[in-house]
């Protein structure tokens, strides 16, 4: 019997030169881009859902501003905040992610990169965004902004405001984390204050700049 060709691509010592390379490409693609801000949200939403429409015009409010934005390049809300940054002619950028459930770039992603790790392409979210905005969505969208109230948290990096959209969607886990989890002691009340809640897309520009002129303003 021939002995099957041994796959070293699955073997861990290999895995570390693909994690290198998208680390490398990710810094050298991302190095220059400016000030930017990172939008979250469910990948389900469609362009009849009133939050895709406030992602839409928040990411063109932020590009007119002068941010870059950046998503994870994916349709719903990835795509409203990729379209809004188009249509205001700033840099629209897709941090793309391969994975079985096929996820191809939205349309209006002018800088586009690709990764298999996600662990690799949450670096860049957090590496180079001044802010996350954190629209309604699922697990994925819970995932990124837990691990940004962490890091900021446990002063991993440096503050940066994490701010929700859609008070009603988000009122429940804000309740519970309020009545469970300082309650018993697991996090203080003040840790409460990492996370801003916001419903129009005013009102995220706003928290951006606000947090950005207090930091400056304190030295």
């Amino acid at each position: 019997m021939a002995r099957l060709k041994q796959d070293f691509t699955k073997e861990d010592p290999w895995r570390i030169f693909r994690i290198m390379s998208e680390f490398v490409d990710g810094f050298e693609e991302l190095s220059d881009i400016g000030n930017a801000v990172s939008v979250f949200g469910s990948s389900r939403a469609k362009p009849s859902d009133r939050y895709y429409k406030i992602a839409e015009k928040t990411g063109f409010i932020l590009a007119k501003n002068g941010y870059a934005v950046i998503t994870g390049a994916g349709n719903g809300i990835m795509e409203a905040a990729n379209k809004g940054a188009f249509r205001a002619n700033g840099l629209s950028v897709g941090l793309n992610i391969l994975i079985p459930l096929i996820q191809l770039p939205n349309k209006y992603v002018n800088k586009l990169l690709e990764f298999k790790y996600f662990f690799c392409r949450k670096v860049m979210f957090t590496k180079y965004s001044k802010a996350f905005v954190v629209f309604p969505g699922g697990f994925g969208t819970l995932d990124e902004l837990f691990e940004a109230v962490t890091l900021v948290q446990t002063k991993r990096v440096e503050p940066f405001p994490v701010i929700l959209v859609g008070r009603k969607y988000w009122a429940g886990m804000i309740q519970w984390i309020r009545r469970t989890l300082v309650t018993y002691g697991a996090i203080s009340e003040e840790d409460l204050d990492l996370i801003k809640i916001a419903d129009k897309p005013q009102e995220v520009a706003a928290f951006i700049d606000q947090f950005y002129n207090n930091k400056s303003s304190k030295g």
